[in-house]
């Protein structure tokens, strides 16, 4: 199932100001639980990244990672995914680990421990 993403500045910036966040050099992920049902998300590239073919690529790595991870989310959440200057750098299996960890942190996806 693909995610709808956010496309609204009020509900990029509901998730900045009250939404749980991690941080780590790949990228930032902002979480917070919803009342829409089904999971939403959007990827917010700023021109510090680079020109477009970076911002373009750091775009598509999140993306890929999070159609990966989506599948484990548990109820209805909304995240905002904040790319960084090393995003373009990384590869997605780097970005990838690296989201599931957030998401295990905001409480979106169980830890594999359990």
């Amino acid at each position: 199932m693909k995610g709808q993403t956010l496309k609204e500045n009020k509900d990029f910036r509901r998730l900045y100001y009250r939404g749980k966040s991690e941080a780590s050099s790949a990228l930032v992920t902002y979480g917070m639980k919803s009342r829409r049902g089904g999971v939403r998300y959007g990827i917010t590239t700023s021109k510090k990244i680079g020109g477009a073919v970076q911002r373009n690529r750091a775009r598509r790595v999140i993306r890929v990672a999070f159609r990966n991870i989506e599948p484990l989310i548990e109820g209805s959440w909304d995240f905002v995914f904040v790319a960084r200057t090393r995003t373009t750098e990384c590869k997605e299996d780097v970005v990838e680990r690296a989201m599931l960890k957030h998401m295990q942190a905001i409480g979106a996806v169980k830890n594999e421990e359990d």
